[in-house]
């Protein structure tokens, strides 16, 4: 199975996202946070990733005659290569953005269901912005974007902090709509 297959399952797509984070999961954990997942699904779904790499078994212990397995990301398993992007077809990436955007209206509303939320509070939050750039400034962006997040990559978890996600998604205005310029005073 190619990875984009592999990843932009929806089920399989949530696990991963569970993952992030430098997090150490059980099956068990796992089926606690993807609770409406069906326990025989979750496991073939974790099965798949780890056959494919993309989750390592980083720690075994037995459990009342079971073996309890803790699961880590490979994050860089967990990516799909620019080659395979460039193969797929307008409807694969279709089907990919919906799982992507599926996963997270469903985090969103785990979240809202889950105690009393609070998103200013929680800086919890959805916003939009357009940009001009040329490819050239897209690149420094992106290059500018790593740097300041990098390093918040390598936090390790603690009592004070609180695993946040953040997702991005880029979108080029379609052709034909590269130059508007605002009307003259």
């Amino acid at each position: 199975m190619a990875s984009a297959d592999l990843l932009l399952h929806p089920v399989r797509l949530r696990i991963v996202q569970a993952f992030l984070g430098e997090r150490a999961l059980t099956t068990s954990q796992l089926a606690d946070e993807l609770d409406d997942v069906p326990a025989g699904s979750l496991y073939r779904h974790v099965a798949m990733l780890t056959n494919a790499g993309v989750l390592q078994v980083v720690a075994e212990r037995r459990v009342r005659g079971a073996v309890e397995r803790t699961y880590m990301l490979r994050l860089h398993a967990a990516q799909i290569q620019p080659d395979q992007l460039a193969a797929m077809t307008p409807e694969q990436h279709a089907q990919g953005f919906m799982a992507f955007v599926a996963g997270l209206l469903a985090d969103f509303d785990r979240y809202l269901t889950a105690g009393t939320p609070d998103p200013a509070q929680d800086r919890a939050g959805y916003r939009m912005a357009a940009l001009w750039l040329t490819d050239t400034e897209l690149d420094g962006l992106l290059r500018d974007l790593s740097a300041v997040l990098q390093p918040r990559l390598a936090n390790v978890p603690n009592r004070k902090r609180r695993r946040r996600v953040i997702a991005g998604v880029l979108l080029p205005a379609p052709e034909g709509r590269r130059i508007s310029k605002k009307p003259g005073p």
